[in-house]
């Protein structure tokens, strides 16, 4: 099939004009193309167009766009009346209620009426787009094109190939989506497709970690947007994205994929979305809320004591991340000892990665009175965590935070934990990529694209797991896996193999090298 995406004439229908419909016209109208806008219901299309029109000239008062490229995008966008006039367009984008009964039924439609070498193209953000195209007589030109809210910010759209998509839709769809603005990543049908799927792990992580009691909402969320780099806390973003919306994603996702242990939803979010706390918008969810805006939970002042003495456990396989924690404790003028045993009376140092303390302390042998761990994994950039166990001696707790803070900055205790809750998060997010790239649902590169673009992730899933290095991400899981024996912690066989390997996790698997 001979079809130019290039064209300087292509012209784009767009089917729903509603919150995402409307920014699909708008990229596709300042991306040069012509836009066909319609809508059901009466009027809809023309107050999208207006409101377009009103973007732009916001942009155009900030200075970003010229006042001739706002005209000349406005100019590009018609509205149309009937399904009919958008049959004459080179593209179909659909862009209506999340439903597969409804996006099945206007499909068919759209199929009889458009030419076999017109292009419909799917903005669903959940339904398999095989499913959508079971109705059509033509369903190798239906594929998918999932946008992300608000689309002219968002710069990512997932191209998804149905199980009967043409290769030359998919090839179309992404040129289509540069000549958008926007970064196109190609991905197989699949559920979640690229972006959901990823997102799997830091919100069904989070709220275990919470349900086991290891530490507070928020305190998870200042650890995971401290020194590991999330620009949003897990129970900050499900207030912002809507309890109730999170909830139903969860659920749907994990019964496509046929109950999968690592995808379980969290009882506690279905507690809230069933009592109508959904978050910012009922003023109440994970945290309350006052004018639209955050209430934070106090944090209560460090404790003053320092230890008289401090021994920091060496480790020979990860020394260079022991390091910092040793200067801290020499600069806070705490005697560090250097013997190779601990003494009677010394707060004891462990900084651990992967296992938790209770087995560490068990098979070292240690005092559990005095004995806490720091998480050194992501570096010591605040807040620090600091972990103990039901043994702990509470004036060798407080010691021990009282030296993570000795310098300003904040510590929070948790609870025991194996991979503390840096370490267990992003390891799960690594391990989900893995997932996906093994499936073969998208490629290494689109993977970890679609994680940032999409997620606002500050690495990707398998970028991040080369730069803590693969071995380190299998031993955390190994440890969460032995120690729960919860097959949502078993490692993926593309981590294991790459691991075991000395291979990036970026490398291809052997017969695509």
């Amino acid at each position: 099939m001979s079809f130019d995406a290039h064209a300087a004439n292509l012209t784009i229908a767009v089917i729903g004009t509603g919150t995402m419909g409307r920014g699909i016209v708008q990229v596709a109208a300042q991306g040069g193309m012509r836009v066909l806008a319609y809508d059901e219901k009466m009027g809809a299309p023309s107050m999208a167009k207006d409101y377009i029109a009103r973007m732009l000239a916001g942009q155009v008062d900030k200075g970003r766009l010229s006042a001739t490229d706002a005209k000349a995008a406005v100019d590009r966008i018609s509205i149309a009346h009937s399904l009919e006039e958008c049959a004459k367009a080179h593209v179909v984008i659909e862009a209506v209620v999340e439903r597969l009964d409804v996006k099945q039924s206007l499909f068919h439609r759209l199929d009889m009426l458009c030419p076999p070498e017109v292009i419909l193209a799917s903005n669903t953000s959940s339904l398999p787009v095989t499913a959508i195209a079971a109705t059509c007589a033509h369903p190798e030109r239906v594929g998918g094109m999932h946008f992300f809210n608000p689309v002219p910010v968002m710069k990512l759209v997932e191209v998804i190939g149905g199980l009967k998509t043409a290769p030359w839709v998919l090839d179309a769809l992404m040129t289509i989506g540069r000549r958008m603005t926007r970064e196109p990543v190609l991905c197989v049908d699949s559920p979640g497709f690229i972006v959901n799927h990823a997102g799997r792990a830091y919100t069904t992580e989070c709220p275990r970690i919470l349900t086991e009691g290891i530490a507070r909402h928020w305190e998870i969320d200042r650890i995971m947007t401290g020194a590991p780099g999330f620009k949003l806390g897990m129970f900050g973003l499900a207030d912002m994205v809507g309890i109730d919306v999170g909830y139903a994603v969860m659920e749907s996702l994990y019964q496509q994929f046929q109950y999968e242990p690592a995808f379980a939803p969290n009882p506690l979010s279905a507690l809230r979305a069933a009592g109508g706390l959904y978050g910012q918008k009922t003023n109440a969810g994970w945290y309350a809320y006052k004018d639209g805006k955050r209430i934070e939970p106090e944090i209560a002042p460090a404790p003053k004591p320092l230890p008289q003495s401090v021994w920091v456990r060496p480790s020979a396989d990860h020394g260079d991340l022991i390091a910092p924690l040793v200067d801290l404790c020499k600069k806070s003028g705490v005697v560090v000892e250097a013997s190779a045993q601990p003494s009677k009376t010394a707060l004891v140092l462990l900084g651990q990665i992967g296992y938790d303390l209770t087995t560490a302390i068990q098979d070292l042998r240690l005092d559990a009175a005095r004995t806490v761990a720091v998480d050194v994994l992501f570096g010591l950039k605040g807040p620090r965590t600091l972990m103990v166990t039901p043994g702990i001696d509470p004036a060798m707790r407080d010691a021990a935070h009282a030296l993570l803070a000795s310098d300003g900055q904040p510590a929070i205790v948790i609870n025991d934990s194996p991979g503390f809750i840096a370490q267990r998060v992003v390891a799960m997010i690594v391990n989900v990529g893995c997932g996906i790239a093994q499936r073969g649902i998208a490629s290494p590169v689109d993977i970890d694209k679609g994680a940032k673009l999409g997620l606002g992730y500050p690495f990707g899933p398998l970028e991040w797991g080369d730069q803590l290095g693969p071995k380190r991400v299998l031993h955390i899981l190994e440890c969460l896996h032995a120690f729960y024996a919860d097959p949502r912690y078993r490692p993926n066989a593309w981590l294991k193999r790459r691991a075991m390997l000395g291979l990036p996790l970026t490398a291809p698997e052997g017969r695509d090298r």
